[in-house]
């Protein structure tokens, strides 16, 4: 009997030692995937989702690393947090419908991407940070001056935009051929050897291909559409990090930050 109840008492002394290191281990795991009270999906890390390119808000530079607007911007919430951003480049289907967020992929999204009452739906979005425009893009030289004079001619747009959307809405009104590309370059590199006449997308995102392709091309057309972009979050799933993205938005505002980063990208901002 003495012994069975040394035995027991062992057990239950190593049981109660497992139990503690189980529960220290635990505290430390969660410890190491919150920043200043933020919960993020990988320790040490703000990890953003993305789809490149889509120049001036995040492509890769001539070493491979990834800049811009976007990423600019997001360097503001990682440093206030004290974390380094990592970004992935995803397909943007899974970051307009917030599976990448659910599935815990990234902690935001940051896309160049309009903020929509659908989009709405499935993700949760921080104060618009950016006021964007359509635009239509052709070869220099070529006679359509809007989508009436496209009659019957194919034009090239980007899947799951806005871009897309506003170009479908007009398809059958106006005689359209949509052609849908997966990704800005593609739908660029379309243009330029003649499978599309023009091509549809955000008016900052041909600026910026104007500057690196002088003369070859031109903005035939703007469509004011009255969009907003917004940093995105998983829905109801981190509002403390969506009030640090908020946060660091207004401080960059008042400080002269943003400004500051907005001519570096795209320009002189325009006035309130």
């Amino acid at each position: 009997m003495r012994f069975q109840s040394a035995v027991r008492q062992a057990g239950l002394v190593v049981a109660v030692a497992a139990l503690a290191v189980t529960a220290g281990c635990a505290k430390k795991d969660d410890s190491e995937v919150q920043a200043n009270g933020v919960k993020l999906v990988a320790a040490g890390k703000l990890t953003v989702c993305t789809h490149l390119p889509y120049a001036p808000f995040q492509s890769k530079d001539a070493s491979g690393k990834v800049t811009g607007f976007d990423v600019e911007i997001m360097d503001l919430v990682a440093k206030d947090l004290g974390v380094e951003q990592t970004i992935i480049d995803t397909p943007f289907e899974g970051i307009k419908s917030g599976q990448d967020l659910n599935t815990g992929k990234c902690d935001a999204a940051a896309a160049g991407m309009t903020i929509t009452e659908e989009r709405q739906k499935v993700m949760n979005f921080s104060d618009p940070y950016f006021d964007a425009t359509q635009a239509m893009l052709v070869k220099t030289g070529k006679p359509y001056k809007s989508l009436d004079d496209l009659r019957g001619k194919k034009v090239g747009v980007q899947a799951a935009t806005t871009g897309r959307d506003y170009a479908k809405k007009f398809e059958k009104e106006k005689g359209l051929q949509i052609v849908e590309f997966e990704d800005l370059a593609a739908q660029q590199q379309a243009l330029a050897n003649g499978q599309v006449e023009a091509a549809v997308n955000d008016l900052p995102v041909w600026t910026e291909y104007l500057k690196a392709n002088p003369g070859g091309f031109q903005v035939a057309a703007e469509f004011d559409t009255g969009e907003q972009y917004g940093f995105s979050v998983k829905k109801d799933g981190n509002p403390e990090l969506l009030k640090k993205i908020n946060e660091a938005l207004a401080k960059a505002k008042q400080d002269g930050t943003y400004d500051t980063i907005y001519e570096k990208w795209i320009g002189k901002r325009p006035s309130a």
